[in-house]
This record gives C-alpha cells, structure tokens and sequence, in this order.
C-alpha cells in the first residue's frame, strides 16, 4: 500500500531566516535518504515554533498587494477609471458579469485564492489546538493570528458573494464528500464574530508587530462585519422593497437576514465600533475641538494616506493603522510602484487609475458648502478652496508635482501637471495652442494619458527624489485603520438616532482635515456622513462595498463617466513661449463632458450586488446556488 506522506511548502521569502539552520541541521551523508530541499514534513512543522510561525506568516500572503495593485478596485466605482482597455474592468462596470466571465476580479479576491487561505488557516488552527512546542506565549499568539485571518478572508467572501459554504476544518484525502451547500448570511457573520472575538482574546496580550493582527484589529475586523450586517443590502426586507432581482430570488437567506431585529444589528455594530474607538492610544489628531488650517489639513491627511501613525509612530504619538500592508526590500512587490502605475504620462508613468469628475465634484468647498457647475465663482476656479484633502488626493490641471526627468524638464521647467490646452506664443509671435504633456495627446508618452483629465496622488510618496517611474516606494497599504472604525461608529450612531453623538466624532475627522463642522441631523446627517466617508477613504477600497450596502449603486456606480475639458486662452497682450499655469497671463475655461461611451459605457444592473459565483466552481460543487440575476 502506498503511504503518503505529507509536506508543507516552505515560501525563501518567509523562511529566509530559518532555512539555513534548519538545512545544516538536517543534511546527511546518506544521498539515499533524501528529504525535499523546499519542504518539510508538517509533522515537524508543528513541533517547531519557529517552523510554525513561519506556516501562519505565510497565510498573509493572501492580503496580495493589499488595494495597490496595478488595477485598483477603485476603478470599479465612480472614484476612477481605468485607463487601458481590455481587461476586465468593464465587465463590471457595464454590468456584464456571468458565470463564466466575471470581469476582473483581483486574484486576492477570487473564490478559490480565499478558500486555498481559509484551508491554510483551519490546518494552522487544528494543529495550534494543542501545541506540541514548549512556547505557550507564541502558541496563543499563532492561534490568534490563524483565528484572524480566516475571519478576514471569510469576511472578503461575504461581501463579494454573500453567504458562503462555512469550512472549519481541513478537509483530508480519502473523504467521501467534498461538496457543501451554501450557509446563510446570519450564519457568515455570527462565524466570523466568533473567529474575531477568539482573536482578539488569544492576541490581547502580545506586541504589536507592523503587518500582523493584533487584539484591535480583530476588534476592527469585528466592527466592520457587523455594519455591513445592519446595512440595507443586507436586510431583506429593505432590501426586496429596493430591488425586484433581490425580491425575486429563491434564496434570500443567503444574501442578508429574512428575520430579527434591524435596531438590534445596529446595536452590536455601534458597540463593537465603540470598543475600537475607545482606545485611546490610537487616532491621530482626533482630540481637535475645531478646524486646522487648509495647509494642516492637506498634510493632515498626507501623513495619513502615506501610513503616518503606523510603524513609525504619528507625530502626536497616536497611531492610526490597525493593520497594514507593508513593502519592504525582501521581494520586488507591484504595491511599491503605486506611483509609477498611476502617476502623469509627462513623468513617463502609466496613468492607471485615473480619478473622475464624478469623484472630483463631492469634494465641498473649503467652507463646507457643495461644489456646483451653476456657481460662476466655482466653474471659473474649480480646483481653488476645495477641501483640503483634494490636494492630497488629486493631481489636477496647473498642480504642483515633482521635477520632471531630464528628456522633459525643458517642456516644463516649472513641474507643474499640464492635462488642457493651452495657447503659447511661437517663435514669429503668431498665436498657436499646444496640449499639455500630460495629456493623450503629449509628446512624452501619448498611450499612457488620462482620458479624464485627472491623476491620483494619494498614497504616492511626493519627496521629489522618488522618481515615481523607476523608484520603489514605500507606502503600507491600510488594511484596517482607526479612522474607518470612527466612520463606522458615526453611521452606527446615525441609523440609531443618535445624532448627537455622530456629529461629535464626524467633526473630529473634518476639524483634522482643516474642514467646519457639520451641524445637520436625520436623513440630511446620513447624506453628509456618506459623502465624509467617500472623500476621508477615497481609493482604500470601501467604495466599492458602500455603494452597494447602501444601496445607492443605480445612481452613483451607474453613472457615466464625466471628465474634465481645460482650455488656456491667453490675455490680451500677453506672450508667452513656454507654458505655465499663470491665471494673469491666462483666463481658464474648465467644461465637464462625458467620456465617450466607446471607451467605457457604464450601467448599473441590481444582479452586480453581488458577484456571481464562477462556473467552474460551481461544476466543482453542484450543492452551491447562484446569485440572483445571473441564471
């Protein structure tokens, strides 16, 4: 009978530290007796706590690039587009999505890169049950790091799909059934709560370590289900009375709750935010009592978005990253070009996910009014006394940015973003009009311009020493951070009727980011909390899951997409040979149009609620039953 033994991969970039002792400890003489020069047995691997540690390092991996992929999910909501074609984004944009073609989905997220984890986790949780090392304090620790990150990946599941077979152990060779029906949405999240609670026990008391879960972000993670739980895409009723596709289906049990009390759900989710707000070592610059300046806000929030408050610490001492990705020397990772993949064309980067004027429109006025096209004051000087935090986020027509490379600073000595038109005066002194060189019409690299007239700044490390086209950068990826879980305890509050209170910590949020506090209450409140949280998380990838939760996808990700026209006429009188954005030498006209339907044609149809669950997967488990709309 053949006898099978098991191993475990063993990945160089986790095990760099521990592979040479372990293979000077194991070579022998006897050639004949050879052991996989990659792998150990997974007897030995949990016998070992080095070993073992490095088997639930290795389960992180499934965070990817964290959201700083090349193609970032924001590019599947109205904060951007992606700027080449072809690949799979408009799939989901326009709502084309089927079982055989989902549309791009980041491999992080698929199906079965989320299942390959949750197994990983269970075998980690089965052999930590009772450790067969004599290292108690580590064991907890690894037991609570296994508990977290299957909740986490069951949690990325849930909010793709809704509910989900729940698998809690590894499953063995030789099983008569590997096949599971779907288990309810109630029953995701109570399974996850529970997983996050054991974490947040096990990992109470171990240190802090940058880019592993701690005992806060498990309470995080918590706070974060249990919104979405109360949210109305998951309260059937509510749901069914919005959407006749989410009325129709066979299923409801699976995409939200068919009974209970809503007020209850909310409950838990404020409590379970409160327990992350409550910490009073974490938040940065959360005890303002009234608006910075806009210059402070602007860095306010650039300290945020370029992981101040994480693993070094804020400089209030506060930190705001409950669990980040980070990008260190070890591996050539995508996550350390975000600014080469979505930074100017005119720097010789790639334009990738470009903000939209959809976007660029929510951000207020620096004195918290809106921003309106009907406003001759506001369409004369759109990018002047916005919220502060725009300038943080978006690269816009006569910006600011780093110095241009060698082959282009002749173009524009002055480092300025250029996406218009503009007239310069020629060499005989007529009158001819030039497109700026960020622009698809540049001279530096005409494939790589924005079609909407905009780039992304956040998180792109702005030291002009960082060439964004060849440098890595190091900027964490925000997993799970302070602000969100405050965000959460302000809608928890709202929905509850505790306006009061939600006010209270919306204000901190805007007094940091050098906006007036907000002073309305009810539904008003709601619309003005929404759009707080779309701007204070642009590009973190929560919008995706809003839109949809809230269930204001048919107007919001259902839009077409709008850009921006800039056009540079010059003065009477005025001569100029090498453009410059200069508002006395130039009057500005900015015309907002829709981007041609050819290019990217949104609509919204309520099957994109959620994905569909693949084909293949569903061949593979015929006990699985798809989503609605998609049969």
């Amino acid at each position: 009978m053949l006898i099978m033994k098991r191993t475990r991969k063993i990945y160089p970039y986790v095990l760099l530290f521990l592979l040479p002792a372990f293979y000077l400890s194991s070579c022998n003489d006897d050639f004949v007796s050879t052991q996989p020069l990659g792998e150990v047995s997974e007897e030995v691997t949990w016998t070992d706590a080095a070993l073992a540690e490095a088997f639930v390092i290795e389960i992180y991996n499934g965070l990817g690039q964290g959201g700083l992929d090349e193609q970032m999910q924001a590019s599947l909501t109205d904060e951007a587009m992606f700027t080449h074609p072809g690949r799979g984004i408009n799939t989901i944009t326009e709502s084309r999505s089927n079982a055989a073609d989902q549309g791009w989905i980041n491999v992080t997220y698929s199906w079965g890169d989320l299942y390959k984890r949750i197994r990983a986790a269970n075998i980690a949780l089965t052999n930590l049950a009772e450790p067969q090392f004599d290292n108690p304090d580590m064991a907890n620790r690894l037991l609570g790091e296994a508990h977290f990150l299957r909740a986490f990946y069951y949690h990325q599941l849930l909010r793709f799909y809704g509910g989900v077979p729940l698998v809690d152990r590894p499953y063995e060779l030789g099983e008569a059934d590997y096949t599971l029906e779907r288990s309810s949405f109630e029953d995701c999240v109570n399974f996850i709560v529970a997983d996050c609670d054991q974490a947040a026990e096990l990992l109470s008391t171990a240190a802090a370590t940058s880019g592993r879960a701690t005992s806060i972000a498990a309470l995080a993670l918590k706070a974060r289900v249990l919104l979405y739980a109360a949210s109305d895409l998951h309260d059937i009723p509510t749901a069914s009375s919005k959407s006749p596709v989410i009325a129709g289906y066979s299923n409801p049990e699976y995409l939200g709750y068919t009974s209970g009390n809503r007020t209850e759900r909310w409950q838990k989710a404020k409590e379970a935010a409160l327990a992350v707000v409550n910490q009073t070592t974490y938040g940065y610059k959360m005890d303002l009592t009234a608006p910075v300046s806009a210059d402070e806000g602007t860095e306010n929030y650039m300290v945020l978005s370029l992981g101040g408050g994480s693993k070094a610490v804020a400089t209030d001492g506060a930190v705001e990253l409950l669990l980040g990705r980070f990008f260190l020397d070890l591996k050539d990772e995508g996550g350390n070009y975000v600014g080469r993949n979505n930074g100017p064309n005119g720097y010789h980067n790639w334009a990738g996910n470009t903000p939209i004027q959809n976007f660029i429109d929510d951000y207020e006025m620096n004195d918290g009014t809106r921003f309106s096209w009907d406003n001759p004051d506001h369409k004369a000087a759109p990018y002047q006394n916005r919220d502060p935090r725009f300038y943080a986020t978006v690269l816009y027509d006569g910006a600011d940015w780093k110095p241009r490379t060698s082959d282009v600073a002749g173009l524009d000595p002055y480092n300025q973003v250029q996406t218009g038109q503009y007239q310069v005066t020629n060499a005989s002194g007529g009158v001819t009009t030039q497109y700026g060189i960020d622009t698809r019409n540049s001279s530096i690299e005409d494939w790589n311009g924005t079609q909407t007239g905009y780039y992304f700044r956040k998180f792109t490390d702005p030291d002009p020493a960082v060439v964004d086209q060849n440098t890595r950068q190091y900027v964490p990826w925000p997993v799970l951070k302070y602000t969100e879980a405050v965000l959460n305890y302000v809608e928890a509050c709202i929905e509850l009727g505790e306006d009061g209170e939600a006010r209270n910590w919306l204000n901190k949020i805007r007094f940091r980011a050098g906006m007036p506090a907000i002073t309305e209450s009810g539904d008003a409140l709601r619309q003005r909390y929404r759009n707080e949280r779309r701007i204070e998380l642009a590009y973190e990838e929560h919008r995706f899951f809003d839109a949809r939760r809230w269930m204001i996808a048919p107007t919001t990700l259902g839009q077409k997409i709008r850009l921006i026209r800039v056009f540079g006429t010059l003065k009477e009188g005025k001569q100029v040979r090498v453009y410059q954005y200069n508002p006395e030498n130039y009057t500005y006209t900015y015309t907002p149009a829709e981007l041609d339907p050819g290019i990217e044609n949104r609509q919204w149809l309520d099957k994109m609620y959620f994905m569909c669950i693949h084909r293949d997967e569903i061949n593979r488990n015929t006990k699985l039953v798809q989503n609605p709309g998609y049969d």
